[in-house]
């Protein structure tokens, strides 16, 4: 099955300019959630930093009709590599088609939030073709838990092959969100992996233990899963990082700093430059009341780290990218970051690791779950929807 894209750009930069005038004049009109319990930063620009003028982007869908997709990766030869949630892995190619699921991938536990999430390759992906990716693996007695697995995909892309599962978070839990799952490579040889809580009172504790992977970012051998963590004291030899909550973004700044972003509760949202070793706060910290406006903990907690930055009320932050390439000058080593609740892409202008301005473009877009940096500079991202898209973001005009 082939499927093109028949929206015009005309149509697309319509729609777009009406959701846009819909959105609010300013998306920090609203007012913070943990104003009700007289929240303040911890330090100045840890939230709110001054609004950089929007850029106007040119939107060419280029598939539509995928089923909540989720993870993005594009292949040195141009063509894309695309998760559905349900458990399919799809190939989209530069000719302009989507190719049939490929086959080979495990089973997923595809209820809720759960199902097949992030997918991405190494640099070295023209010679070994080798892909990893995370996933909901059912456990039984409906339990599961993130999983991540790797395989080589064949020359015509139709199969995986050598499929291993390499590594397990544990333990299982019998619930159908916070999945966590993306994936860093450094330049080591190991991988980085952002994990979930499972969102439950009762497991959203273990993000604070250092015998559970729930709540945490591992690192790992990406060939084998062998533990290559940041040698915590009495904790699993995986285990980078503690006290996380649903790790829905990442990417390896352009000076080799690993970034990472969650989601709070209500309000909350996290932006971290992570180091090894530290604790993230959660749930112990957070910036964020619970769902029901309840007062859920303090901002500030003796031994854990305050995030680089964060959003109340939260745009539901997802996939992240930092901006390398020639069609946007001016936003050399900025972050990006999908937008599902907001509906938008989020730019970050950063000096070193400090916040200095913030953008919001393709307002009305759709609930982007990943943005990508195309090699020839645009931006390529993925709605998470029912009828969800590939879409190409150009300078307007």
């Amino acid at each position: 099955m082939t499927r093109r894209t028949t929206t015009s750009l005309t149509t697309l930069a319509a729609t777009g300019f009406l959701a846009s005038m819909a959105a609010a004049q300013g998306f920090n009109d609203a007012a913070p959630n943990g104003a009700a319990y007289d929240q303040k930063p911890a330090f100045e620009g840890q939230t709110r930093a001054p609004m950089l003028d929007g850029t106007g982007l040119q939107q060419q869908v280029l598939v539509e009709g995928l089923e909540h997709p989720w993870g993005l990766q594009e292949l040195p030869d141009g063509n894309w590599l695309i998760t559905e949630r349900p458990g399919r892995m799809r190939i989209y190619t530069t000719d302009g088609t989507l190719s049939e699921p490929i086959q080979g991938l495990p089973e997923v536990d595809a209820r809720d939030q759960g199902g097949l999430h992030d997918v991405s390759v190494a640099d070295d992906f023209a010679d070994t073709r080798r892909v990893w990716w995370t996933y909901a693996e059912p456990r039984g007695d409906g339990t599961n838990a993130t999983a991540v697995a790797t395989g080589i995909l064949s020359e015509d892309g139709t199969t995986m092959d050598d499929v291993q599962r390499i590594w397990q978070q544990q333990p299982a839990w019998a619930s159908t969100k916070h999945f966590g799952a993306r994936i860093v490579h450094d330049d080591e040889g190991h991988i980085f992996v952002g994990l979930g809580e499972r969102s439950d009172p009762e497991p959203r504790q273990y993000a604070q233990d250092p015998q559970a992977t729930l709540g945490k970012i591992i690192r790992i051998n990406a060939t084998d899963g062998t533990p290559a963590g940041a040698g915590i004291e009495g904790a699993l030899p995986e285990i980078w990082s503690i006290g996380h909550r649903n790790i829905q973004g990442a990417a390896m700044g352009p000076d080799g700093q690993l970034w990472m972003n969650e989601h709070g509760p209500k309000g909350g949202d996290e932006l971290n430059a992570v180091e090894g070793g530290l604790n993230y706060g959660w749930p112990l910290a957070t910036y964020g009341t619970d769902y029901s406006g309840a007062q859920m903990g303090a901002t500030q907690v003796e031994g854990t780290e305050q995030p680089v930055y964060y959003w109340d009320p939260s745009p539901a932050i997802s996939g992240m990218a930092f901006y390398d390439g020639d069609m946007f000058p001016d936003w050399q080593g900025d972050a990006l970051i999908g937008g599902l609740r907001s509906g938008d892409i989020i730019r970050l202008e950063l000096d070193g690791t400090t916040v200095t301005g913030e953008a919001r473009l393709a307002q009305g877009i759709g609930r982007v779950r990943e943005v990508e940096v195309a090699q020839d500079g645009a931006l390529v991202v993925i709605t998470d929807e029912e009828n969800g898209r590939l879409v190409r973001l150009t300078p307007e005009g």
